[in-house]
């Protein structure tokens, strides 16, 4: 006799409804673009350059600006999950979206002040002079809230304008194509505000700034503009207190055995029928108690009268899958530390090194970033029209989330051995030369040889970014479709934070990363993320070996059935 058992369905729309069924659709997204690329132009224009803003306007030391980089950067892509849970549990993703665009605006336009105004910026110097006016509290001020409501505004947008498109369509075909051209338009509007509006800024930062207050601006309005073309989706109330209800419900039955009967375990009302209706998965079966029913836990119309005591099948398969991939979430957090690392010194390296192509032309340190964001592009081009249908004749399936992510470790890894030779080098050049006692001596090496280590980071997150939107995105509960999204740049939120502490250790506890590089050791810290990137991929194996995707519907599974096939199919 067949049996069944539970299966989480990866496009159920329970979890949100939406208004009017006619909107929505591929009109909206011409005004969903230009709100990205506006937004993101604006967003990565100052944040790519604060460093060399704090440095050379704000008198701040080179490894204390990466500090201060680190927190800006770690905040802007830890709040996205706040502005997540405000868009799934209250207000939808259009009112969080269309305020932040607002705080976005405001922020640009305070710092563009701090360029401006003599009063709100201390006195220029050079470089590493030790007769440098450091800013008052009034300068120091101001510049932090035009970054605080800068950051809010682009943590508000980024990600919940991925899911606020995502929510325009119904097929899952269109989804994709909408996922596909919103990274596009992503990394371009980030590699031009990298390229062009740095450039801006090294000659005029009160006219680059500027620029990204109109950038902001434009792509606010155009966003508004376009409101009664969109589906404007409505909340149901948080998803969280359902995961809550689950722990305590579970926790307070503790001693009640797992019954046999499928009738036995409480459905969703207008969920599920008695045909579909089916028991909870076997993995972590201790949460399983918490749909249990017992006497006292329902009411005469069927719905749950003690709702800390008793929960829906479905809201315990939505904890459950959230348990199962925290593993893998965590492997990707120590996966961007070193990537977040090498980006902040990879500025510093390039301030100290020869940046001029021809005799006029100088790159700006903060645009060599830019390499990354390219070799980005380019190669999810590459992927899309010839790896990936290669990959599928070849194998007769597609590449998974976990095996796009897998091969991101590899390119992450392969990244910071490149660094270190490259830093090797550029040091024995300063030492030859006599350069390292002075802090704002240039380095005879050209700045292209950071080139090779930028364009390999970017073939990795070409990997592991679409590999961790796509595994979110597949996994999460439908409830929590933001906080999925929102997810992917979480991560690197938390790889900043990671990472200044390191900094801070290794400042402490080593001579390697001294105010004045030329007379440190950044190659030994770049050969110590390489093994501890290993070490880390390790873990990722592991965890990734043991995780099953879940299924997409209720598979009805027999004694005889071909579990390893279906399991071999998804993995």
């Amino acid at each position: 006799m067949p049996t069944m058992e539970f299966q989480p369905f990866a496009d159920r729309e329970a979890g949100m409804s939406h208004s009017s069924g006619k909107r929505g659709g591929w009109i909206t997204f011409p005004f969903i673009a230009a709100a990205v690329f506006g937004l993101m132009l604006a967003g990565s224009g100052w944040m790519m350059n604060l460093i060399v803003y704090l440095i050379k306007v704000f008198n701040v030391k080179s490894i204390d600006a990466t500090q201060i980089a680190n927190i800006v950067h770690g905040g802007v892509n830890l709040l996205p999950m706040v502005a997540a849970i405000f868009a799934d549990s209250f207000f939808g993703s259009f009112p969080v979206v269309a305020i932040c665009s607002c705080f976005s605006w405001l922020g640009t336009v305070l710092l563009t002040l701090t360029a401006l105004i003599n009063s709100l910026r201390p006195s220029p110097c050079k470089n590493g002079s030790s007769f440098c006016q450091h800013p008052s509290k009034f300068q120091f001020a101001v510049l932090f809230i035009a970054v605080s409501l800068a950051s809010i505004g682009l943590s508000g947008t980024r990600f919940i304008l991925a899911t606020f498109g995502a929510n325009q369509f119904d097929e899952p075909q269109h989804r994709d194509v909408f996922f596909n051209r919103f990274f596009f338009i992503l990394y371009v509007s980030t590699a031009i505000s990298t390229t062009a509006i740095v450039y801006v800024e090294d000659i005029n930062w009160g006219l680059g700034f500027g620029l990204c207050a109109a950038a902001s601006f434009v792509g606010s309005a155009i966003f508004l503009l376009g409101s009664r073309f969109y589906r404007h989706d409505k909340p149901r109330g948080s998803p969280y207190k359902g995961l809550a209800h689950v722990i305590v419900a579970a926790i307070q039955k503790r001693n009640i055995p797992l019954p046999s009967k499928i009738e036995d375990y409480h459905h969703e009302i207008g969920g599920m029928d008695k045909i579909t209706a089916a028991a909870p998965s076997r993995s972590l079966w201790f949460l399983n108690r918490a749909a249990i029913k017992t006497r006292g836990d329902i009411k005469s119309d069927g719905s749950i009268a003690k709702p800390w005591r008793l929960c829906t099948v479905q809201e315990v398969e939505d904890l459950k899958s959230l348990v199962r991939i925290f593993p893998l979430w965590s492997s990707t957090v120590f996966l961007f530390t070193p990537i977040t690392i090498q980006t902040n010194m990879t500025v510093i390296q390039a301030l100290a090194m020869d940046r001029h192509l021809g005799s006029k032309f100088q790159i700006p340190a903060g645009t060599v970033i830019v390499v990354s964001l390219i070799s980005n592009c380019i190669f999810l081009i590459i992927m899309d029209w010839f790896l990936l249908p290669t990959w599928q004749k070849m194998t007769g399936r597609p590449l998974t989330p976990l095996q796009r992510i897998g091969i991101g470790h590899v390119f992450s890894m392969l990244s910071m051995v490149v660094s270190a030779l490259v830093e090797s080098r550029r040091l024995k050049i300063a030492h030859a030369k006599h350069l390292q006692a002075q802090s704002d001596a240039t380095v005879p090496m050209l700045v292209l040889w950071l080139f090779p280590q930028l364009a390999i980071v970017g073939i990795g997150e070409a990997f592991f970014f679409p590999g961790q939107a796509a595994l979110y995105y597949q996994e999460f509960p439908v409830s929590l479709r933001s906080t999925a999204t929102a997810m992917v740049i979480v991560v690197s939120g938390i790889a900043f934070y990671v990472n200044a502490a390191l900094v801070d250790l290794i400042r402490n506890i080593t001579r390697w990363l001294p105010d004045n590089i030329n007379e440190g050791r950044l190659d030994n810290l770049y050969w110590t993320l390489a093994v501890f990137g290993l070490l880390n991929f390790g873990y990722y194996l592991v965890c990734a070996s043991i995780y099953r995707y879940r299924n997409v519907e209720l598979k009805v599974a027999s004694p005889a059935s071909d579990t390893s096939k279906n399991l071999e199919s998804l993995t």
